[in-house]
């Protein structure tokens, strides 16, 4: 069971997580787009995050409810031109953040916590791990539909590049 502290603390202080992950897109170099966002918009990029990481955390994993949340991330990417490799490292980014917090703020305060904290941070890995997943099929997915609606590339070689089997589902 994860202790009600982190659960309110992701959920009540997700401004506070997502200024702490603007400032760590803000020193990576690698993230070119990010950075040409200004303050603001980055918060409220990642704000929404972290309450849906903690709802996963209080009722458990919601895998509709998480595909539906990062296939849009993924689809408005490509949308606004965002390269997909910076949208997974940004929510490397965000797990990160929220580890930190854990190692330092949380789990430090009592053996149970500590003890709490190690169920904690595999929910959590698995939550960004299957984000990072939906990320790539909703970027994917619209990748797919605009080379063959406006692109008017061919089934079959859309097929021989896109393998996968999971588009629309």
């Amino acid at each position: 069971m994860i202790d009600r502290v982190l659960i309110d603390s992701l959920n009540l202080r997700s401004r506070d997580f997502a200024i702490k992950w603007k400032d760590q897109i803000r020193s990576a170099e690698q993230l070119k787009q990010y950075q040409a966002l200004d303050d603001e918009t980055l918060i409220e990029k990642s704000r929404p995050c972290f309450p849906l990481l903690s709802r996963t955390l209080d009722r458990g994993l919601d895998r509709s409810l998480v595909e539906g949340f990062f296939v849009k991330i993924g689809k408005d990417s490509l949308r606004s031109s965002f390269p997909l490799s910076e949208l997974i490292f940004a929510l490397n980014i965000a797990q990160k953040v929220v580890i930190e917090f854990i190692m330092t703020e949380f789990a430090p305060e009592s053996p149970m916590r500590m003890y709490q904290s190690m169920d904690a941070l595999t929910r959590i890995a698995e939550f960004f791990l299957l984000g990072s997943f939906y990320v790539t099929k909703g970027f994917l997915e619209d990748t797919y539909t605009h080379m063959s609606k406006h692109d008017k590339v061919s089934e079959e070689l859309l097929r021989k590049y896109f393998k996968d089997d999971f588009f629309f589902k």
